[in-house]
C-alpha cells in the first residue's frame, strides 16, 4: 500500500510491500523507536512493555508498522536519524579539562571511565537511548562523577567500590506508570571525590513557579 508507515516512521514509496517479512534489523529499529517514545512519555510503561513484546515476536513489517503508527513523527523518526550505538566507548583523562556529554549524545551500551583528577558529567536529559543497560567501568581518582537523570532511568551503584569517596543519589520524582527506559550499572573503582546522582537542575521560570507553593508550606 502506499504512503505506509514504515517502523522508522518514514512513509515507504509505492514500490514496497506491507507483507514483507521483517528481519532482525526492523524489529530493533521499531524497538528504538518504542524506547524513545516512553523516554519522551508517549507511552506507560504497560504499553511500552506490551509492543516490545508485539516487536520482538513480529513477523512482518506490517506488524510493526501497526506499533509505531499512532506516535508524532519526530518521536518515530528519532530511531530512524540516531547514528548507529556503538558496543564500547573509553574515555582516557588525566589532569585535564572537565570531560562531559550533554544534549543529545548517543548512549553507548558500555561505556569505560579511565579519569584522574577529571571531572566528569553524564547528562542523560536529553540523550538518545536505544536499549536498556548501560554498564560504566569506572577506573576514577579524583573529582565529581555526576550523573544527571530524567524519569525512568535507573542508576546501580552497588557494583561500585569506595575508597575515600561517597556516593550522593537524588531520586528523579517519577510517577508508577514511568516506564524504566535505562538502568545505569556502575561497577570499578572511585577513589577520593563523589559520585552524585541527581535530576535536571530547575530553571528559574520553574524556580518562581514553585516558591509561592513552597512559601505557603513554610507559612
Amino acid at each position: 500500500m502506499s504512503g505506509e508507515i514504515s517502523p522508522t516512521g518514514k512513509r515507504s514509496g509505492s514500490g514496497s510491500s506491507p507483507e514483507l517479512r521483517a528481519s532482525h534489523a526492523d524489529r530493533d529499529r521499531a524497538v528504538d523507536v518504542l524506547r524513545i517514545a516512553a523516554g519522551d512519555g508517549l507511552l506507560t510503561a504497560d504499553e511500552l512493555d506490551e509492543r516490545l513484546e508485539a516487536a520482538l515476536s513480529a513477523r512482518k513489517v506490517s506488524e510493526l508498522t501497526a506499533l509505531t503508527a499512532d506516535l508524532p513523527p519526530v518521536s518515530a523518526t528519532a530511531g530512524a536519524t540516531v547514528p548507529e550505538v556503538k558496543d564500547m566507548v573509553r574515555i582516557e583523562q588525566v589532569h585535564s579539562g572537565a570531560v562531559e556529554r550533554v544534549g543529545r549524545w548517543v548512549v553507548p551500551r558500555r561505556l569505560e571511565l579511565a579519569v584522574t583528577y577529571c571531572e566528569v558529567t553524564l547528562d542523560f536529559t536529553d540523550a538518545v537511548i536505544t536499549h536498556d543497560t548501560l554498564r560504566i567501568n569506572v577506573t576514577m581518582t579524583g573529582k565529581t562523577l555526576t550523573l544527571v537523570t530524567r524519569p525512568g532511568i535507573v542508576v546501580d551503584t552497588d557494583g561500585l567500590q569506595l575508597v575515600h569517596s561517597r556516593v550522593k543519589y537524588r531520586q528523579t520524582p517519577t510517577s508508577r506508570d514511568t516506564p524504566v527506559i535505562l538502568r545505569v550499572e556502575l561497577v570499578g573503582q572511585k577513589a577520593h571525590g563523589r559520585v552524585v546522582v541527581r535530576p535536571p537542575r530547575r530553571t528559574f521560570g520553574q524556580w518562581l513557579l514553585r516558591r509561592p507553593a513552597s512559601l505557603s508550606a513554610g507559612a
